[in-house]
């Protein structure tokens, strides 16, 4: 862990630099002070010279507002060392969550998905608060001790020693708090993936009247956070007690012993002046300091560890030794066989694909149809091998896909969900993804038979560099389906992946593809798709039925339900244009 935060700041120096530099000008105040008071009590109010006192004080108001115009300075050079590292975090808890999930034998990693989408933030907002709170201890504490050693000395011996008990009594009773907040972390992540199985399951839980059990589960999980919160609060005691040592105790002995320093030539002023360091400078930085690394800091340290414990373990050992893969069946062509195929969210879940037989040929092209839920996109990752039927065979070219390796598989066939991903880079980069060193000529052909070359061109070519956020949900799909054109992949799945383009626009590319050679299967979403090819497979609750449109038409009540107000004579005619 302490690696990680290290590599924060590593190759920023720079911004390091900027901070510091800033953090000097910061604790101009906290090393004035003291002395700007004694001054104006010495030199100014005892001595009868009142314009003098009210001039060191206006010095003092002076440095108070340099040091603000430095703190809003600090600040913003805090992102240049937060933000990065934010970014490295997740693409750190990415690749642990991949890798897991990824990993042949190994279930998809929940847990993963709670620190991607909660963690990794709470890590990001209290490593800014964490350095804050540390540069402000130092800025402020450091200012007034550097300032009472210029003012009195020997003042020094009444502070120090209680401010490195204070930091030592706090110091010991941190891992404690940590034991506490892990704790509680651990138990907020049983809570999100048991939250998830359930929800998975709720059909099931529902019918087998498994409701009490479940909510005693789950009510464990939630007890063991609550328990482990209540033993965090406890250690609020030490913390205080900390404060008190630290930043009460010296102000207390400065006054015991006021009488003494005073014989031992310490003025008034200085006295007043050492009271300030203390009062508004070392106290207010020790309490400060305490309260936030037993919050925030414990979030960050605790957060952290359970990240870099997750995303630096040793990965799962492979279902089956190295030497196995090389039996890995190769697909012969590429048509897509199902037999008997029976897949269901969960072993008592009811199917959402029951029983089916398809036979997608080499060159065809099959648009799938049917209300929300019925298993669309399911049976688009079952034919892509993504998910593993319970029952029936499903061949890629002959081969079995569930034996296919995912290198293997990629050769053969391409499948592009809804969720279009474009990446920062140039725009070749991006098209060129699943063909490394594609020909430019080739991306440009591609971009036009899928009518992208205006969109290619007001990004700036192939050169330009491509910001995902300016880009909108339709204008991703469309780049993503030119990389998948591009791609070598004689089958293809759009798994609803034209949803934000216009029906024109959704006509161009999926003509494109299937002129493209190989085979098409569209999951759609607009009857117009189903027109364009030349079966249509209709999906219900597990049943299914195959047909041309006019087949469909006569035979089903759903598909005719379906195609509702839709001018028939008009799609057909916008199809065939």
């Amino acid at each position: 862990m302490l690696g990680v935060l290290r590599s924060s700041v590593r190759g920023r120096g720079a911004a390091v630099g900027r901070l510091a530099g800033w953090s000097l000008v910061e604790a101009l105040p906290a090393f004035l002070s003291g002395l700007l008071i004694a001054r104006a009590i010495d030199d100014g109010f005892l001595a009868g010279d009142t314009r003098a006192g009210f001039a060191w004080l206006g010095l003092l108001a002076l440095s108070v507002l340099v040091g603000g115009w430095a703190t809003r300075q600090t600040f913003l050079r805090l992102a240049g060392i937060v933000e990065p590292f934010r970014d490295e975090l997740v693409a750190r808890t990415v690749h642990g969550s991949l890798r897991r999930g990824t990993t042949p034998g190994e279930t998809a990693d929940r847990a993963g998905v709670a620190r991607l989408t909660q963690q990794v933030e709470i890590v990001r907002e209290a490593y800014a608060s964490v350095l804050l709170v540390v540069q402000g201890f130092l800025v402020t504490a450091v200012g007034a001790l550097f300032g009472l050693l210029t003012l009195a000395p020997v003042v020094l011996v009444l502070v120090v020693p209680p401010l490195l008990a204070g930091l030592a009594l706090f110091a010991i009773a941190l891992p404690g708090m940590a034991a506490r907040q892990r704790a509680s972390i651990l138990a907020d992540e049983r809570i999100a993936e048991t939250a998830a199985v359930i929800g998975e399951g709720m059909r099931d839980i529902e019918a087998c009247g498994a409701q009490r059990h479940v909510a005693a589960m789950i009510g464990r999980h939630v007890d063991a956070q609550a328990r482990a919160t209540r033993e965090l609060a406890r250690f609020t005691a030490l913390r205080t007690i900390a404060v008190g040592v630290g930043g009460l105790a010296p102000l207390l002995l400065i006054l015991a012993f006021a009488g003494r320093l005073v014989d031992a030539g310490v003025s008034t002023g200085a006295i007043l002046g050492a009271l300030t360091y203390v009062a508004q400078g070392v106290h207010p930085a020790l309490q400060t300091l305490v309260r936030g690394l037993g919050n925030t800091g414990l979030w960050l340290f605790v957060t952290l560890a359970r990240i870099v414990e997750e995303t630096e373990a040793p990965p799962p050992a492979p279902a089956q030794p190295a030497r196995e893969r090389s039996t890995t069946p190769d697909p012969r062509g590429y048509e897509v066989r199902l037999r008997g195929v029976t897949f269901g969210y969960g072993r008592a879940a009811e199917p959402v694909i029951a029983d089916l037989d398809l036979a997608i040929g080499e060159g065809e092209h099959l648009a799938v149809v049917g209300p929300s839920g019925a298993g669309k996109s399911t049976l688009a990752g079952v034919v892509a091998g993504l998910l593993v039927a319970q029952r029936g065979d499903v061949l890629l070219g002959g081969a079995p896909v569930a034996g296919i390796d995912p290198a293997t598989a990629a050769r053969h066939r391409t499948l592009i969900p809804q969720e279009a991903y474009v990446f920062e880079g140039s725009l070749r980069e991006n098209l060129a993804y699943l063909l490394p060193g594609a020909p430019d000529a080739m991306l440009h052909d591609a971009a036009r038979r899928l009518g992208a070359s205006a969109l290619v061109e007001r990004l700036g070519g192939l050169d330009g560099e491509l910001d995902p956020r300016a880009l909108s949900a339709g204008e991703r799909q469309l780049l993503t389906l030119v990389r998948a054109y591009v791609a070598p992949a004689p089958l293809v799945i759009l798994d609803e992946a034209t949803c934000h383009l216009d029906p024109a626009a959704e006509a161009v590319v999926e003509r494109a593809f299937a002129e493209r050679g190989g085979s098409l299967v569209v999951i759609a979403h607009r009857i117009s798709s189903a027109l364009r090819a030349r079966r249509i497979l209709l999906l219900d609750g597990g049943q299914a039925l195959l047909g041309s449109h006019d087949e469909l038409l006569e035979r089903s009540p759903l598909y005719r339900d379906l195609v509702g107000h839709w001018d028939v004579s008009g799609l057909t005619h916008a199809a065939a244009g």
